[in-house]
């Protein structure tokens, strides 16, 4: 019986394993292999970061009306309402 796939990480728990990633290869103690292996896993949370939060920018465009109620497409500003 094949095993299921493995759950794809929350945007949190990848930028959290990032994080562990860079500071354990911060440490100039790994082994070359070791350090490319966390590398390529590096890289791949990263664009999996990238990828969650492009969907989230698309998802706050859509949900986006104007004052009449309708549905209208609009940038999202960082800090605008502030």
């Amino acid at each position: 019986m094949p095993k299921p796939a493995p759950a794809e990480p929350t945007l949190e728990s990848a930028m959290e394993r990032l994080d562990a990633l860079v500071r354990e290869m911060e440490t100039g103690e790994l082994p070359l292999e070791t350090l490319i292996a966390r590398y390529e896993e590096g890289i791949a949370l990263s664009r999996l970061c990238q990828e969650k939060l492009d969907r989230a920018e698309q998802r706050i465009q859509l949900l986006t009306k104007d004052a009449a109620g309708q549905s209208a497409l609009a940038d999202f500003t960082p800090g605008a309402d502030e």
